[in-house]
């Protein structure tokens, strides 16, 4: 297995510009897929997100910086940082937005696995916590838009 890039598609009843703002905006990110996201949504702006376990009470933090926003086209973010000073190596996520109909085709990419430098234990698990993660919070994505628009 190559532990390169993950790719996730979905489509999606609502217009390129809803879908924008749900994958840009920490107040609608975090009704899909982390417990909380602390950051602005413009090109260079550096926050958080966080992720509460309910089972052992822990929360986890993970840096957070946004890389490119394109509206209504895409918005990338890095996270998953070498160091915890948002430097180094990390993980690049890109959601890409393309009109399908009266809808939008969602891609989500994930590249940088390789680059972490992670021996090959650590790339294989990370990599699959991740394949598993987006499998799990993509579907999400997708019924958290059908319910912000009202299609069933």
């Amino acid at each position: 297995m190559e532990y390169g890039t993950i790719e996730r598609d979905i489509h999606v009843d609502a217009k390129p510009e809803v879908v924008f703002e749900v994958i840009s905006r920490p107040e609608h990110m975090r009704e899909w897929w982390p417990d909380d996201a602390r950051y602005e949504p413009v090109a260079g702006a550096e926050g958080e997100l966080v992720w509460h376990n309910a089972e052992t009470g822990e929360t986890s933090t993970v840096a957070f910086a946004v890389e490119e926003v394109d509206p209504p086209k895409r918005f990338s973010f890095r996270w998953c940082f070498a160091e915890p000073a948002r430097q180094g190596p990390s993980l690049l996520v890109t959601f890409d937005l393309v009109p399908a109909g009266a809808g939008t085709l969602v891609r989500m990419t994930e590249s940088g696995f390789r680059e972490m430098g992670w021996e090959i234990a650590v790339l294989e698990e990370n990599y699959r916590d991740h394949v598993s993660g987006w499998d799990h919070y993509v579907p999400r994505l997708g019924a958290y838009i059908a319910r912000l628009v009202g299609t069933p």
